[in-house]
């Protein structure tokens, strides 16, 4: 007759269904950094110009706007929620900082505290838009995807009305003198990527190491069980937003001097290309669960994709999206069992 102890569990097998488990979360995490690094290889073996330092930094540097935005996308997706009115925002505050500028500029002269102005300017705005999204959203019990998708339209249109159609040009004497902050270096690194650099470091501490980032994924894990634990679901709800459109805000401020205008094409599909580095650098779908090093990580990925295909002619440019459409896909498909 056979023991009790014969039918225990062998402690053998689940220690090492545990480091298998422990094993295949690093490697999950590991993900976005080792496609990263398979696709600069193959960049490299299709190009040599692909590992150049100029090509480097110039991939850096167009991936800050986006990177920028997809930091606070990050915050807003580990909360559960979405916005699908970046691009548009961006856009909008673009021209509103353009026309601000120019009206300050013809009545003060082109100089720095003109240019501050526009940049104070890019950041109320986008912290407005983001409370009116929060409030939205929490007092007016309204999905993030409706609101967002609403206030995308809007957006967009206000800016078209505001250019009648066509484009909102900055002054050529302050363009000159906002120029640097786009063109300009500190130690021959551009200035949007060191601005990436402290955004992503900033949003890094806040949500590993404050009590708002916890909140932020308690919430984004089961909302009625935080509401429970006495955390203020409204309030860090609407904070999330109003980071997201902060970060908006600094990545327009960044934008503007690099044209020197705003058009209704101003940040198109900017929204598809954050939530893409958002979903790309492994953070959760269904919310509570992400990391701001692997959304930086996945903008500059999807960078790396479009300068691949700027580089070689594997396929045509204009497909750009439909491929980080694809990658969107796909990494969902495989995140189906997640939570």
């Amino acid at each position: 007759m056979r023991s009790a102890a014969d039918h225990a569990p062998a402690p053998p097998a689940s220690g090492s269904a545990n480091r298998a488990a422990q094993l295949w979360g690093r490697l999950h995490g590991l993900g976005p950094v080792l496609g990263l690094v398979l696709l600069c290889v193959a960049g490299t073996l299709l190009n040599p110009d692909f590992a150049t330092l100029d090509n480097t930094l110039n991939v850096l540097q167009r991936t800050a706007f986006i990177g920028i935005i997809a930091v606070g996308m990050c915050f807003v997706i580990i909360s559960g929620g979405i916005d699908l009115s970046v691009g548009s925002m961006a856009a909008l505050i673009a021209g509103c900082v353009i026309m601000v500028m120019n009206a300050a500029g013809a009545s003060m002269g082109a100089g720095p505290a003109v240019v501050a102005l526009g940049m104070l300017v890019a950041l109320l705005l986008g912290a407005l838009f983001g409370l009116a999204h929060g409030l939205l959203i929490t007092k007016g019990r309204i999905e993030p995807f409706i609101v967002t998708l609403g206030t995308l339209g809007i957006f967009r249109a206000y800016l078209t009305y505001f250019a009648d159609g066509g484009a909102l040009t900055l002054d050529n004497a302050l363009a000159d003198l906002y120029s640097p902050v786009y063109y300009g270096s500190l130690l021959g690194i551009p200035f949007p990527v060191w601005v990436l650099a402290a955004v992503a470091v900033a949003g890094g501490f806040i949500l590993n190491r404050t009590a708002y980032g916890r909140y932020v994924q308690a919430i984004g894990s089961n909302e009625q069980v935080a509401r429970y634990a006495a955390v203020d679901v409204d309030r860090v709800k609407i904070t999330t937003y109003m980071l997201l459109g902060l970060c908006v805000g600094i990545a327009t401020l960044l934008y503007v001097p690099r044209l020197g205008s705003a058009s209704p094409t101003t940040g198109l599909l900017w929204e598809l290309e954050a939530i893409a580095s958002v979903i790309v650098g492994g953070t959760a779908l269904k919310g509570g669960a992400g990391s701001i090093s692997g959304t930086v990580v996945g903008a500059i990925l999807l960078s790396v994709i479009s300068n691949i295909l700027n580089l070689t002619s594997i396929i045509s440019v204009y497909l750009n999206a439909a491929v980080q459409g694809f990658v969107i896909i796909i990494v969902a498909f495989l995140q189906r069992g997640r939570r």
